[in-house]
């Protein structure tokens, strides 16, 4: 049964109802779609190749443009459209959520009687666990991404500053890394993740056989219940 909580914690029933298969993948795919549309603005016109057709009009073997990301790519953009809108705003409201959803568990927690619920501590105390690995997912992505942000709005606003390159390949290496760290995380921190990567790789890597059992898939002894 759903069960009321006072402070508005949506039960588990009640999260079933409400975020559905269907409205998640249009969730996904809205985002996805989104991300790809910002990341061809550059392609529609803000770039740099009106700076570097003035720079090079006298030149008479066409346009010679320096195969280089802050060449052709401009840092307005970058900064502005990018980092100011697509990247801060959702971090900032991510992390105000966040620590309501913590608030809330918390107090949950602290409750002594809880006359709806016969082991509340059993059920907020896994949905604190979920809450903080997606706030390390979060974290990370704020640590893999800031850097390479900060080191773009140093080369917009500070045009005689000069940052050893080896600084900006490792914000770079950061940001390539924060897609390999996702996964990892996901796999240590969140049982069905961690038991869904052991099917998919004993699956297809080891070549092991899989059953499937009440609707689930089941390897041997050590992976059970993998969605």
């Amino acid at each position: 049964m759903a069960l009321k909580m006072p402070n508005g914690i949506l039960t588990k029933a009640c999260y079933r109802s409400v975020v559905t298969a269907r409205r998640a993948g249009i969730a996904i795919t809205g985002c996805w779609v989104l991300s790809f549309l910002v990341g061809l603005v550059p392609m529609f016109g803000w770039n740099n190749m009106n700076n570097l057709r003035n720079e090079q009009n006298s030149t008479e073997n066409g346009l010679i443009i320096t195969c280089q990301f802050e060449t052709v790519i401009s840092m307005e953009y970058m900064v502005y459209f990018n980092f100011f809108v697509w990247v801060l705003p959702p971090l900032f409201l991510m992390l105000i959520i966040y620590l309501e959803v913590f608030n809330l568990i918390q107090k949950q927690l602290n409750k002594k009687v809880c006359a709806n619920s016969k082991d509340p501590h059993k059920y907020y105390g896994k949905e604190l666990k979920i809450a903080k690995s997606l706030a390390l997912i979060l974290l990370l992505f704020a640590l893999s991404w800031l850097p390479l942000h900060t080191l773009n709005c140093i080369t917009l606003f500070c045009r005689t500053c000069k940052t050893p390159m080896i600084i900006t390949y490792v914000a770079i290496f950061l940001t390539h890394g924060n897609s390999a760290m996702n996964p990892i995380v996901y796999a240590f921190r969140i049982e069905k993740f961690q038991s869904t990567f052991l099917y998919i790789w004993k699956k297809y890597f080891c070549c092991k056989p899989s059953r499937f059992r009440n609707g689930r898939h089941t390897i041997g002894e050590s992976s059970k219940n993998v969605l």
